[in-house]
């Protein structure tokens, strides 16, 4: 798999797990999912995602 398969999984699996931890548990979680659409949205603009970042020091294959 690639950097960017690997980034839709991550963020995608972060979402649904926010959501679900809002619905059983708090809804303060979903703050969390606000801020990992912040960051999708953010690096739609600088080009730079801290996630991307990691995957690549863990040695993930670009394409």
């Amino acid at each position: 798999m690639t950097v960017n398969r690997y980034l839709r999984m991550i963020a995608g699996f972060f979402v649904m797990l926010s959501v679900a931890l809002a619905h059983f548990h708090n809804p303060n979680w979903l703050w969390f999912t606000a801020f990992v659409g912040l960051n999708l949205f953010q690096s739609a603009f600088t080009d730079w995602c801290p996630m991307i970042t990691f995957l690549r020091k863990l040695g993930i294959r670009e394409s």
